[in-house]
């Protein structure tokens, strides 16, 4: 399969290596052959990591000559790429967030239900978090009371992350609640459904117009348990993003400080015990340092998932997470934002996307 990558910044820097190692690994029978980048230079060195790879002059004609596209634009740019894919029937995997907005991320998904495609929140890949599902599933320890998960990452326009959109809001729509959060607000739905209820406050504490850096968000669910989710965006340069996530279940406490490969801590009275992820079988195989291996991994396990099942299943294959995963994560942002401009208001959040106050 020939691989169309549409932007080629950060994140789409990151699913190129991971792409490139999982083809050059004989992982995939697929490979970037086209790049797509506003910024012509960017898309010609993406391009030339992968063999033969050619930069386009738009985003149609990268289209025509691909068999699937990779939308790792800004957000903003979310829709209008997928829409050039989809107008050419090409398959697509796009980056999350969807779109700025609720109702522009409902548009994206009525484009991508048409096609194959998957949305890139790599966290339900996750083993700590996959883990610490199965316990909560399992009963093992009675019923899930709370859990707090912190999120914490320096001002991402700068260092590793070095981003020129994620302090402008006509791109990004917001800030570490919508582009990094969105993330933790699905890993809380796996673990316990949509909540019913979301209160939040938002602050801007370094003046980039409409990019909160601060957001303090309640969920409550259908089951009586109740989260709180801190996300900040800080200048301290020697974090890189970390999340720590507990759960307090009745006769238990689950935590991890890491959000790919754990260890997940499970104490009871009996004492702590501390189950570990594992990576793929095939991981050895992507042909990076040591070091390397989990980071890449992250990312390449949705991405050979994706391809695999567009082998697999043809035009009928559909990614996981898709569109509706994703649109589930939109409406509890959305009613975050709506509740933290009504002073922190719980906001009632309805599945067909609607929302109310309570």
């Amino acid at each position: 399969m020939r691989v169309g990558l549409v932007g080629c910044g950060f994140i789409g820097t990151v699913h190129s290596y991971a792409l490139r190692q999982l083809s050059r690994a004989g992982l995939i029978d697929a490979a970037v052959t086209a790049t797509y980048d506003v910024d012509r230079a960017r898309a010609e060195a993406a391009a030339a990591a992968h063999d033969a790879a050619v930069a386009m002059p738009t985003v149609d004609a990268l289209a025509a000559a691909v068999d699937v596209v990779w939308v790792c634009t800004w957000t903003a740019a979310h829709g209008a790429a997928v829409h050039s894919a989809v107008a050419a029937g090409r398959p697509v995997f796009c980056e999350k967030p969807l779109a700025p907005s609720l109702a522009e991320c409902e548009a994206v998904a009525a484009d991508l239900r048409r096609v194959p495609h998957q949305v890139g929140l790599v966290l339900r890949y996750a083993p700590v978090f996959r883990a610490a599902g199965d316990l909560l599933r399992s009963g093992s320890y009675g019923a899930p009371l709370a859990a707090i998960l912190r999120d914490d990452q320096y001002f991402p326009i700068q260092g590793m992350y070095g981003s020129t959109w994620r302090a402008d809001v006509t791109k990004a729509g917001g800030g570490t609640l919508i582009e990094h959060s969105i993330h933790d607000v699905d890993v809380l739905t796996a673990l316990f459904g949509e909540p019913v209820t979301v209160a939040a406050r938002t602050a801007c504490r370094f003046r980039h117009a409409g990019i909160e850096d601060v957001a303090d968000v309640t969920l409550e669910y259908e089951s009586g348990a109740i989260a709180s989710l801190v996300s900040v965006w800080h200048q301290v340069t020697s974090r890189p993003s970390t999340r720590r996530l507990e759960i307090f279940c009745e006769d238990a406490l689950l935590w991890s400080e890491d959000d790919h490969l754990g260890p997940l801590h499970v104490e009871t009275g009996d004492g702590v015990e501390q189950l570990r992820g594992a990576l793929p079988d095939w991981a050895g195989q992507l042909g990076v340092p040591d070091e390397l291996t989990g980071p890449v991994a992250q990312y390449a396990q949705p991405a050979k998932a994706f391809l695999d099942a567009l082998v697999r299943d043809g035009a009928a294959a559909r990614g996981d997470p898709d569109v509706d995963v994703a649109l589930a994560a939109h409406r509890v942002v959305d009613s975050a934002y709506r509740s933290a401009a009504a002073g922190g208001a719980p906001i009632v959040v309805v599945a067909d996307g609607a929302s109310r106050s309570r």
